[in-house]
């Protein structure tokens, strides 16, 4: 079985499926890290990437984003330069319905109105306007924190904007 789109996960669509204690065999999370860099030090400027709309982030996606922000932080300011915080977490469960493929399978598989499903990854629920990833660093950086902030939309489903705090 591939992989499905993630368009299939992004939109809000059903209640909240977070008890994992009641759910066997959930997939583990693929993210390492949520906070990179320079934790000791306090940055005077903070850039965040918030999002525009409501939607359900994945968590390879999240962490697609979150390798890119601090790759691209790290190449440009220095390890001990910057603080890059990702502020979702990914709680949802998602749960797909199997269906079988190959020749024949139209007949195998017609499937089940509103079947439970297998669970097949975790997402974070995300409302519009919520931040979802913060960078801190000097006001020397600022130029390379919207260029991170814009490599790590490119990995996100909802339209994001950047927002600046001092």
């Amino acid at each position: 079985m591939s992989r499905k789109p993630a368009s299939m996960y992004r939109e809000v669509k059903q209640r909240a499926f977070t008890r994992k204690e009641y759910i066997g065999g959930v997939p583990g999370l693929k993210i390492n890290q949520f906070e990179m860099g320079n934790r000791a030090r306090d940055f005077p400027v903070v850039v965040s990437l918030v999002a525009d709309e409501s939607c359900q982030i994945r968590h390879n996606a999240l962490e697609a984003a979150r390798v890119a922000a601090n790759r691209y932080m790290e190449k440009q300011c220095g390890k001990q330069n910057y603080f890059l915080k990702m502020r979702v977490y990914p709680h949802m469960v998602l749960r797909e319905n199997k269906q079988a493929t190959g020749a024949g399978a139209d007949r195998i598989s017609q499937g089940m109105s509103r079947s439970f499903g297998k669970s097949v990854g975790t997402a974070a629920r995300v409302r519009s306007n919520q931040t979802i990833i913060s960078i801190s660093t000097i006001p020397a950086n600022i130029k390379f924190i919207k260029g991170a902030l814009r490599r790590a939309s490119a990995k996100l489903p909802s339209p994001t904007h950047t927002l600046q705090k001092k």
